[in-house]
């Protein structure tokens, strides 16, 4: 019987690991103060919903639902899907709670989110994304203030300098019928251009095929017709006085008119942050207005917008821009039986009596120098030795492992609580 081969995670689904999860605690906290600062509440639902919710909701011709998804029977013969994105699951528990109808709500949720694509720099089979979704309002002043929400999460994760907000309107439901049959027409008369993928999305919906990143489409793709041509005024009024806010706020903004997003439930306002500092893959958050999803799923209809943001992509930015220090905490080593019952005693209390310490007691060895070493290991600011003869002289050594002058001294064990609020 051979050797057997070690486990490995499967491919595009990644550990997280102790030394890398300080940026996204840092991330997450940010989002999180923000979040509330904006009046919008935590919702958490299954990892888990039935396929159709995705197929009804995203589309069934979108590229997530016709070539990424994880979906599976379970042991009854349901067809289950792990989710792709987080809207359709939000939408689906407020309807089912009763939290939609003839009301308004801000509802944010933070999670890992399942494609089966390639895996590639910045793009995951289980990646991360926080969600914000409103619901109930149906003006633009919402859609500005979720632009302005985003723009100050950069401006706190310091990486405003880094990403640009391109925007556009996707218009109402019958701008968009009119402006489909202006795009197959074209498309259908340059029917031996597209690749395979356009041909199907002509029969679908047109609009993806101005999301492709085939280059040999591109010079079709800008001589197509303008979605901006087709613009009834309702359509132009909810986008120009958009647009009057943002400005009015100091916001900056492309207007982008070849952005679509990929998922057939959008409408009117669209847009998506960018950064050229990733490499290709470039848009770290997205989303759009959603007005028709709430009533196509069975509720009432209800106005609606909402944006993800990809947790892993903002983080490697975060990173670019910012080396976060390293937590100051102690490293207690106790030399002895005597000074090891004492000391692990000794850090209970100083957790008690001086909350913001981390602080790693040594076990398992006698032996200083290796203790040392361990203590230098983890990072720590301070080491505190503890022995038999700091025991009877009721004493402890504090010892600085960093900076240049690394000195060391007796504080007696009654100070300490005080000496560690001072310097921790």
């Amino acid at each position: 019987m051979g050797t057997m081969q070690p486990f490995q995670a499967i491919r595009g689904m990644n550990d997280i690991l102790p030394q890398e999860i300080q940026y996204w605690h840092y991330v997450e906290k940010i989002l999180r103060g923000i979040t509330a600062r904006y009046g919008y509440q935590e919702i958490r639902f299954p990892l888990l919903e039935e396929t159709r919710l995705f197929a009804r909701g995203i589309g069934e011709v979108t590229d997530i639902v016709s070539k990424e998804m994880y979906t599976f029977a379970d042991r009854n013969g349901d067809s289950l899907t792990l989710r792709p994105e987080g809207t359709a699951g939000c939408v689906r528990a407020g309807i089912q709670h009763g939290l939609l109808y003839n009301q308004i709500q801000r509802l944010w949720y933070i999670g890992p989110m399942f494609r089966h694509e390639r895996p590639q720099k910045g793009r995951f089979r289980q990646f991360h994304q926080i969600g914000l979704e409103a619901f109930g309002l149906s003006g633009p002043d919402i859609d500005a203030e979720m632009l302005l929400l985003t723009s100050r999460l950069w401006q706190e994760l310091g990486i405003n300098n880094q990403v640009a907000l391109h925007l556009n309107t996707l218009g109402t439901e019958a701008t968009r019928a009119v402006y489909h049959q202006k795009l197959t027409a074209y498309f259908s008369a340059h029917l031996a251009l597209l690749d395979e993928d356009s041909v199907k999305r002509l029969r679908t919906n047109p609009l993806r095929i101005l999301d492709s990143k085939n280059p040999a489409l591109q010079d079709l793709i800008t001589n197509a017709p303008q979605l901006s041509d087709s613009l009834d005024e309702q359509s132009l009024t909810h986008f120009n006085k958009l647009r009057r806010l943002l400005d009015a706020a100091k916001l900056e903004y492309v207007i982008n008119q070849r952005l679509v997003r990929g998922l057939d439930y959008y409408g009117l306002t669209v847009f998506e942050w960018i950064t050229t500092a990733l490499g290709s893959q470039g848009a770290i958050c997205g989303g759009g207005r959603y007005d028709n999803l709430v009533a196509q799923f069975g509720g009432k209809a209800t106005p609606a917008i909402g944006f993800a943001i990809g947790l892993e992509r903002l983080i490697d930015l975060v990173r670019l821009e910012k080396t976060l220090p390293i937590s100051p905490h102690v490293y207690m080593i106790a030399l002895g039986d005597k000074a090891r019952e004492q000391g692990l005693i000794l850090a209970e209390k100083l957790r008690s009596s001086v909350p913001q310490l981390q602080i790693i007691f040594g076990c398992d060895s006698n032996n200083l120098a290796s203790q040392l070493k361990r203590a230098d290991k983890s990072q720590a600011s301070l080491a505190l030795i503890l022995g038999d003869e700091e025991l009877q002289s009721g004493n402890i050594m504090v010892k600085w492992l960093r900076g240049d002058e690394r000195r060391q001294e007796k504080i007696p064990l009654s100070a300490l609580s005080n000496f560690l609020n001072e310097h921790t």
